[in-house]
C-alpha cells in the first residue's frame, strides 16, 4: 500500500542526535530525506552514521539487506538550503535558541514553495515564536520527537497560535507512517511531556530540601512502591542537571512563577558544581566505581508490644490491621490505646505531629503509614520529631518482618508518594483544564514520554480522584504552599462524581 511518506520529500536542517534520530524513521518509512548542517562534514558524517546503524540493524537481523539499502540511498547530502526548494517538509532540528530558529525559517520563506511546511522540534521553545515574523505562519508547526528517536515511539504535534490545521494534520499522519504515536497539543511551556513532568522531578527535590529522606530511600520508595522505572534522582543523573534545571527554570518562568513548578535550589546548587549526573562521573550517586549508599534497613528488634491503629480514616486503618495480624503483632481494638501500645495513624496529605495534636495521641509512641499504594511492595513509615527514635526503628522493623522492605522518614506531610504523585495527577489535571491536549493524548504521551506506570489521569483514577483532592487540600492547608493547590479540572471532576479521564 503507498503512503504518504513515499511521495514525500523530507528536508532536515540540523543532524546531531535528533536530526539524525528523525532521518533515520523516515528513510526507512519510504521518505526521500535532504540533511543539511551549517557544520562542514557534519552532514556527511549524520549518512555514514545511519548507515553504520542500519548494517549493525541487518546484522541483529532486525532489518534486510535489501531494507538498509534502500533507506540509505533516500537519503541525500545538501551543501545548502537552496537545495531544499522541492522540500514538503522541512523539520528543523538545530540549536535550541529562539534567535536562531527565526532566522532559519525566515531563510526558508525565500527559498521552499509556499504550501512547504515547516516544522520545529523544539522541546521548549514557543512554536508561536518561532513563526512570528515569517511570511506563512500558518505551515509553521512543532513536531518534537524524544531521544534517541528510534525507540521513544512518541511524537508531540503542536499547534502554534496561527497554525494551519492542514500541516497538523499531514506531520500526525507522517509520524504514524513512520511506527511513532502522535499526540496533538497546543503551544504552552513544555507542550505535553515536559510540562506533565514537573511533578516527578520537582516534588522530589522538595521532599529531599526538606530532609525528610535520603537521596537512596526516596528512589527506593518511588521505585520500588509507585512503580515508576528510575527513581527522580536516578533519573535526573541520567538526563543530566545541565539539561534538566534549565528545563524547570524555562517553564517555571513562562508560567509567570507559579508555584506549581518552582524548581529547587538544590539542582542549581548542584548545577554550579558541576555535579551533573552520569556524564560528570558524579551526580546524586557516584558513577567512579564507589560504592552508593542504599536505603537503610532498621537493625532493631521488632516492636514486640501491642499496636493500635487509629480510625481516623477507616478504610486505610483495616488493611493496616490485617498487615499486622499477619505480621504476628497484638492488634488492640479499643477507642483509645493502652498505655504500652505503639501508636500507628494513616494521614492523607498531612503529617504524624497533626494527627497526634488532632488526636490528642503520646507524641513518644506514634508513627504514620502511609496506605495509599500498596503495602505489598515497600511500605512507608513517617514519625513525629517527639517519636521516641528506637521505637521508630522497632516499629520499622516490625512492618519489615516479613521480607518486604520498609522505609523510615520524617515528618512530611503526604509521606513521599502521596506528595509525588498527587503532583503529578494534579499538573496532568490543569493541563487538560488549560486546553494543551485532550485527556486521552495526555495519558498516551505521558506513558510513551516518559515511561510512567499510568497517565496522570488514569492513574489519579485508580487512586481515587477524591482521595488525591483532599492530599491536595491537607498538603496547601498544612503547608500554605500553593503549589498544591487543586487543579479546577480535579475538583469539578470530584464533586460531579466523574472520572478525571473524561
Amino acid at each position: 500500500m503507498s503512503t504518504r511518506s513515499e511521495h514525500l520529500s523530507l528536508a532536515v536542517v540540523g543532524t546531531g542526535a535528533m536530526g539524525r534520530g528523525i532521518a533515520q524513521i523516515a528513510a526507512q518509512a519510504g521518505c526521500r530525506v535532504l540533511l543539511h548542517d551549517t557544520r562542514e562534514g557534519a552532514a556527511e558524517e549524520a549518512k555514514a552514521a545511519l548507515d553504520q546503524q542500519w548494517r549493525q540493524l541487518v546484522e541483529k537481523g532486525k532489518m534486510t539487506v535489501a531494507a538498509a539499502d534502500a533507506a540509505l540511498a533516500r537519503l541525500e547530502v545538501v551543501a545548502d538550503t537552496y537545495a531544499l526548494t522541492y522540500a514538503n517538509v522541512v523539520v528543523e532540528a538545530i540549536v535550541e535558541n529562539l534567535d536562531a530558529k527565526r532566522a532559519l525559517f525566515r531563510e526558508l520563506d525565500d527559498i521552499v514553495s509556499a504550501d512547504c511546511v515547516l516544522a520545529t522540534n523544539t522541546s521548549s521553545l514557543s512554536v508561536t515564536a518561532i513563526a512570528a515574523g515569517t511570511k506563512f505562519p500558518g505551515r509553521v508547526a512543532g513536531f518534537h520527537f524524544f531521544n534517541p528517536v528510534p525507540l521513544m515511539k512518541v511524537v508531540e504535534v503542536v499547534a502554534g497560535a496561527l497554525t494551519d490545521n492542514a500541516p497538523l494534520e499531514l506531520l500526525t499522519t507522517l509520524a504514524r507512517e513512520w511506527g511513532h504515536t502522535p499526540v496533538r497539543a497546543q503551544d504552552t511551556p513544555g507542550f505535553i511531556v515536559n510540562h506533565a513532568g514537573r511533578g516527578y522531578v520537582t516534588e522530589a527535590l522538595a521532599i529531599l530540601r526538606e530532609c525528610v529522606a535520603e537521596v537512596p530511600v526516596i528512589d527506593a520508595i518511588l521505585r520500588e512502591a509507585a512503580g515508576f522505572r528510575l527513581g527522580p534522582f536516578a533519573l535526573l543523573d541520567l538526563t543530566a542537571l545541565d539539561v534538566s534545571h534549565p528545563v524547570m527554570e524555562s517553564i517555571y518562568r513562562q508560567y509567570y512563577d507559579d508555584p506549581r513548578y518552582r524548581p529547587s535550589p538544590i539542582a542549581a546548587q548542584r548545577l554550579a558544581a558541576g555535579l551533573l549526573g552520569r556524564k560528570s562521573g558524579r551526580g546524586f550517586y557516584r558513577y567512579d566505581g564507589s560504592p552508593n549508599p542504599e536505603a537503610p534497613v532498621s537493625t532493631a528488634a521488632p516492636w514486640a508490644g501491642p499496636v493500635w491503629v487509629s480510625d481516623a480514616h477507616a478504610s486505610a486503618a483495616e488493611p493496616v490491621r490485617v498487615l499486622l495480624q499477619r505480621l504476628g503483632a497484638e492488634v488492640e481494638t479499643g477507642f483509645a490505646p493502652s498505655a504500652g501500645a505503639l501508636i500507628v495513624v494513616t494521614p492523607f496529605g498531612t503529617d504524624v505531629s497533626a494527627c497526634i495534636a488532632a488526636e490528642r495521641l503520646d507524641a513518644r509512641r506514634t508513627v504514620g503509614i502511609d496506605t495509599l499504594l500498596d503495602l505489598g511492595r515497600r511500605r512507608t513509615l513517617m514519625c513525629s520529631p517527639a517519636t521516641v527514635p528506637l521505637i521508630a526503628e522497632q516499629a520499622q522493623a516490625l512492618f519489615a518482618q516479613d521480607g518486604v522492605p520498609a522505609s523510615l522518614i520524617a515528618d512530611s506531610a503526604g509521606f513521599v508518594a502521596q506528595r509525588v504523585l498527587a503532583s503529578i495527577v494534579n499538573i496532568g489535571c490543569e493541563i487538560v483544564q488549560q486546553g494543551a491536549c485532550s485527556p486521552a493524548d495526555l495519558d498516551r504521551a505521558v506513558e510513551l514520554g516518559l515511561g510512567y506506570p499510568k497517565g496522570p489521569l488514569a492513574w489519579g483514577d485508580s487512586l481515587g480522584a477524591s482521595r488525591i483532592l483532599q492530599i491536595l487540600l491537607n498538603l496547601q492547608q498544612r503547608t500554605g504552599d500553593m503549589r498544591y493547590r487543586p487543579s479546577l479540572w480535579l475538583r469539578r471532576r470530584v464533586e460531579c462524581g466523574l472520572p478525571l479521564a473524561s
